[in-house]
């Protein structure tokens, strides 16, 4: 529940705001002005970013060819390209119909969907100083060109002229559901305001995508930074493969024979879970959640007061109470105060839980200090996952140094591609090597159905962290499905932030990294097998996009993924059945920890967007949030806010981190659909899953097809039982 994946990058044509989400994943919106391009130059005329894909799998982006310095070109000969295929619309002089108004809206904007894909790699996988000067210079343009591009009072008067009469024109349901939603989104995005309304709205557009622009940097900035290491005893207790990793990044930073821990939760992770040394776990641990709250020139204090300030007027010139019921109004929660109902369902019994494991890890460090194993200490933040594995280890004679030399990245890779084909039918055969990636440590695989053979496209595999890739773990697609305009294949990419075995070593990964994998990789199987016909209907609303990302977690502990997959990197012996019966039998262990450090982040989140008036003091509003709703002491935010990248690197998941709250409630309810039939594997409930709520994209009512599935909505109980809450 707590890895993010970062929207899905969709095609311009989806819905007229919506051509948001590649610049910078956020809600992108556009200049006045005509754009004219710029007279023709052999760099502009050549330009790869702007050529059609080519090559195998109905062509694939040019990563080799990607270079920061061709964007700015690229950039204004595609909006000037967008704004013609526009203008044709507007321009057209037959009555308004679908079919001369939507249909060629959905296809237009080819050149610029696959420029943002691209571009999306290059300040998200491969950033550098260049990069952020020209992101910071061209987020403002490109939302600039959007917004009053779509905010045309021309084109809403055709959209308008379809909406009136859509009862009445021969319509299907999924034309007349596009027809609505994109009349209703435009309103709500500014249609029916005053020219000079409109005005502010493109001014605070523009500025927001600067400020998105800056956190961004400014963040990164801090993750970039090291904590460096020069005594190797200060690194007791860390997996030898690790700390080896540790010395490749201290060699590569310039620094041989010392041992250097990236600022990021992948390298800070595993000291303060694993580490002897309290004072490294201390000071790792203060580095960590420090990010973005330094006082210095990567502060983002003032940048996140800025946005919440423009996000309320623009609400309040919206029509909207607060920038949490704006942005709400498209999802399947609609009130904050659904989403806080939930939370607050969960939220005491997960405190009570945390007070709990706080107190049986006080005991185990009481006791070895009485033993004269230790100095006598109260349990902190940077303790709770170190004394947590030793609570863990009294109770289940579990240690997760047991189960991270079964856990190889490889073997895991291949057994999330055999779990969705015994599931789903989908194959994966590794091309690696036979098209362009834009790292060299990217992988490539052929997607194809089992069954008959026919490709469904490409997943790319980004599994290691580097210096220029944001921290975290996401999924996107740089090409999605459709079948308007010919059916399309699907090129996806999964991310991750995993730290690489030294150099002839398998890469290892803890069990929560092994969950990461399986919850990307829920997301690209969403990708792969949805089939929908017009994009328009392609996503799916923010608090239903993690709920096959968590679904698909639950594979990973299977006894028949496990058998098979979850071998010893020495001896290549599966996981022994007892090691498995104690990861079960522990599978409830620490939930107070995670669903706390999760649920702070989203209340406070909702706290922070419900409101007329944002908070000046970032800090300060951060605090007594906490303190208001009980948070305890002894750990902290998964993201705090001066590094929360879901709420401030875009729109996206403001107002909305709850989501993977309102998700896992119908993720656990959908495991226990697939319990009650039998088994994980049942192909019937697997059917079920995938016909009516993977491949449908978003052509009907998400919660009524989730209905269609199960019967009836989801049920709360089933989570608060997962996580072995009272359900009463």
């Amino acid at each position: 529940m707590s890895r993010a994946a970062q929207p899905f990058a969709r095609p311009l044509s989806i819905l007229l705001a919506s051509t948001a989400m590649m610049v910078g994943y956020s809600q992108m919106t556009a200049t006045a002005q005509p754009i004219v391009p710029p007279p023709a130059t052999a760099l502009a005329d050549k330009n790869p970013m702007l050529a059609p894909w080519t090559g195998p799998y109905e062509g694939v982006p040019p990563w080799d060819k990607m270079d920061p310095e061709l964007f700015p070109d690229a950039f204004t000969r595609g909006m000037a390209e967008v704004k013609a295929e526009v203008q044709a619309v507007i321009d057209n002089p037959a009555v308004p119909t679908f079919e001369n108004t939507h249909v060629p809206m959905q296809l237009a904007g080819d050149t610029m969907e696959r420029l943002f894909a691209l571009w999306g790699v290059q300040t998200s996988n491969k950033s550098n100083d260049r990069v952020e000067d020209i992101d910071a210079e061209w987020s403002p343009k490109l939302t600039t060109f959007y917004t009053e591009l779509f905010l045309d009072p021309k084109l809403f008067a055709r959209y308008k002229a379809v909406y009136d009469k859509r009862n009445s024109s021969g319509l299907n349901a999924q034309q007349i559901r596009i027809v609505e939603r994109s009349h209703d989104e435009m309103v709500r995005d500014g249609a029916n305001l005053s020219p000079a309304d409109k005005a502010k709205l493109v001014e605070m557009n523009s500025k927001l995508e600067g400020l998105f622009s800056a956190f961004s940097s400014k963040l990164l900035g801090d993750e970039k930074l090291y904590t460096f290491v020069t005594d190797k005893a200060e690194l007791a207790g860390l997996e030898p493969g690790f700390v080896a990793s540790l010395a490749s990044a201290a060699e590569a930073q310039g620094k041989p024979g010392q041992w250097a821990i990236k600022n990021t939760r992948s390298s800070a992770q595993p000291v303060l879970q694993g580490a002897t040394n309290r004072a490294l776990r201390e000071r790792v641990y203060k580095a960590f959640i420090s990010r973005g709250d330094n006082g210095d020139a990567n502060d983002t204090n003032a940048t996140i007061a800025e946005i919440l300030k423009l996000r309320q007027q623009r609400a309040e010139l919206l029509g909207f109470p607060t920038h949490a019921h704006y942005r709400m109004a498209d999802t399947m929660a609609k009130t904050p105060e659904a989403a806080m109902g939930l939370m607050m369902k969960v939220w005491p019994a997960a405190v009570a839980r945390v007070k709990e494991e706080v107190a049986d890890m006080q005991a185990i460090a009481d006791a070895e200090a009485k033993a004269g194993k230790g100095p006598k200490i109260v349990i902190e933040p940077w303790d709770y996952r170190f004394y947590s594995e030793k609570v863990r280890k009294a109770k289940y004679d579990l240690d997760e140094s047991e189960v991270k030399p079964y856990l190889q990245l490889d073997k895991l890779r291949d057994a999330m591609f055999w779990s969705a084909g015994q599931l789903y039918d989908l194959g994966f055969r590794e091309n690696t090597g036979t098209i362009p990636v834009f790292d060299p440590k990217v992988k490539t695989f052929e997607v194809y159905n089992l069954k008959t053979n026919e490709n469904v496209g490409v997943l790319y595999l980004d599994n290691f962290a580097r210096d220029g890739k944001r921290s975290g773990a996401w999924m996107t697609t740089y090409r999605s499905q459709q079948t308007l305009g010919g059916e399309r294949n699907v090129l996806a990419s999964n991310n991750n932030n995993f730290t690489e075995a030294a150099k002839g070593e398998p890469t290892l990964i803890s069990l929560d990294d092994a969950q990461t994998l399986f919850h990307e990789f829920g997301h690209g199987i969403h990708y792969l097998l949805q089939h929908v016909t017009y994009p328009a209907l392609a996503g799916v609303p923010r608090d239903f996009v993690e709920y096959p990302s968590q679904v698909n977690e639950n594979w990973l502990m299977t006894p028949e993924v496990l058998s098979k997959y979850a071998t010893h990197y020495k001896t290549g012996q599966p996981m022994p059945q007892a090691l498995v019966d104690k990861i079960i039998a522990s599978d409830k262990f620490n939930q107070g920890f995670s669903t706390v450090e999760y649920l702070s982040s989203a209340i406070v989140d909702m706290k922070l967007h419900d409101r007329k008036t944002p908070p000046t003091d970032v800090d300060a509003f951060e605090r007594e949030t906490l303190a208001g709703i009980g948070m305890p002491k002894e750990l902290v935010m998964r993201h705090r806010l001066p590094q929360f990248g879901h709420l401030f690197s875009s729109d996206a998941y403001s107002a909305g981190y709850y989501s993977y709250l309102w998700s896992e409630t119908m993720d656990a309810d959908t495991w226990a659909a697939f319990t009650e039939a039998g088994g994980p594997w049942d192909r019937s409930v697997a059917d079920k899953f995938r016909t009516i709520l993977l491949m449908t994209g978003n052509e009907t009512d998400r919660a009524e097809a989730y209905r269609a599935f199960r019967g009836r909505d989801p049920d709360v109980k089933a989570l608060l039982k997962k996580r072995g809450f009272p359900t009463e």
